[in-house]
């Protein structure tokens, strides 16, 4: 039985990660849960799985927490803020640390976990995005492995199964292509929020569906690509295959090719991280082939999405870059989901803090600096925002 300790217990991956442990009770335990301020389902969480140590990151909320299960007949420890995040990450025995916080806040909780040993099922593309030249080192330093647990790098972990070293010619990426794969580019300007937030294929929170729309999260996961598997930005493509039954492709240096197929479904990645090397039988709808159809493949439009050119070019010039792309993606989708910037403001905003952060691009960034670069392209956003004025899409 392995020992699980799940942050962001109650998002999207968390609660997937949560529906495998369920399942799967003689194979997993879980030691500890993190979430960020949901009370009543992290309430709900903690009855049916009685961890040991818990913590919610919004600290006015843990008088609730508490009273919400004052009447349980045991007492895990409960903690607040970033602090008790990041006491969480490194608990106990935890064999193996699921991280499904969103966005950089996921960081400083994941390097927690890896100086205390821990192994990583990585749902948080940020630490690698932001944080790889400080997270890599600590990898190799404490010895633990780093597993992806997103199903486009799952895949690729999966088909690298048996690969001797040296193998790997090329990585291609498939994205679905989100919500205006099939829109056309001069409808654009008319996106609302409710629009972008309708994914054809995945359920998912809404930040990373904007992300599909825009394709930032594939861009992203370039950048993540190059940091778990060291394979230069030229090796790594992006394929639109609308179907997302095709998870990714590796090529090799014969020319094969090969692929990781399966229903859209999160539980698969999330299960081989946490079950990995091992093979745990499912009863989950196996793949048929004939149902599925046509599998189709098209070349993404780079004007309709600008925002993966940005995250090649933030992976190229690398250091502190990639951690102001993501904090300013972050930034520039959550002021578009309060409709205070456009549709198309989004790319124009990372675009702008980018270009100001050229010159002072740190090449062997810190953690410090990773921080300080992160809190800069927040609050570059929220200037640029204004400068761009309120475009005509919001809605």
């Amino acid at each position: 039985m392995k020992a699980i300790t799940l942050l962001g217990s109650t998002g999207s991956i968390g609660t997937q990660t949560l529906d495998i442990l369920a399942q799967y009770p003689e194979q997993f335990r879980l030691v500890g849960l993190a979430a960020g301020r949901n009370v009543e389902m992290l309430a709900a969480q903690i009855r049916q799985f009685r961890p040991s140590i818990v913590a919610i990151c919004v600290e006015d909320k843990l008088p609730q927490l508490k009273e919400a299960i004052a009447d349980l007949d045991y007492k895990p420890i409960l903690l607040a803020g970033e602090a008790g995040v990041a006491e969480v990450a490194r608990y106990g025995d935890a064999e193996t640390v699921v991280t499904g916080i969103v966005g950089c806040a996921g960081l400083l909780p994941t390097i927690a976990a890896i100086e205390a040993g821990k192994d990583i099922a990585l749902a948080n593309k940020e630490t690698l995005i932001a944080g790889g030249p400080v997270v890599l080192p600590l990898v190799e330093k404490y010895g633990i492995k780093l597993l992806p647990a997103d199903s486009e790098h799952s895949a690729i972990f999966q088909c690298l199964q048996g690969v001797p070293a040296g193998g790997l010619r090329r990585i291609l990426l498939t994205a679905s292509g989100g919500a205006f794969r099939d829109w056309p580019v001069e409808k654009l300007p008319q996106v609302k929020v409710a629009d972008a937030l309708k994914h054809p294929n995945w359920s998912m929170g809404r930040k990373i569906t904007v992300d599909s729309a825009t394709l930032m999260n594939k861009g992203l996961e370039v950048i993540e690509a190059h940091y778990l598997f060291g394979m230069d930005y030229d090796d790594i493509d992006i394929v639109i295959h609308p179907q997302s039954i095709i998870h990714s492709l590796i090529e090799l240096q014969d020319t094969s090719v090969l692929a990781q197929m399966g229903w859209p479904d999160m539980r698969l990645p999330l299960l081989y991280a946490m079950s990995w090397p091992e093979r745990i039988y499912t009863d989950w709808e196996r793949l048929d082939l004939v149902k599925a159809g046509n599998l189709t493949f098209r070349e993404p439009d780079h004007q309709k999405y600008p925002c993966m050119q940005l995250a090649y070019a933030a992976g190229r010039a690398g250091g502190s870059m990639p951690a102001v792309l993501n904090a300013a993606n972050e930034q520039a989708v959550a002021l578009f989901l309060d409709e205070k910037i456009g549709y198309l403001d989004i790319a124009r905003c990372i675009e702008k803090v980018c270009d100001r952060h050229s010159a002072d691009n740190c090449s062997n960034p810190s953690l410090d600096d990773i921080v300080a670069s992160d809190n800069w392209a927040r609050q570059e956003v929220l200037a640029a925002s204004k400068l761009i004025g309120k475009s005509s899409s919001i809605v």
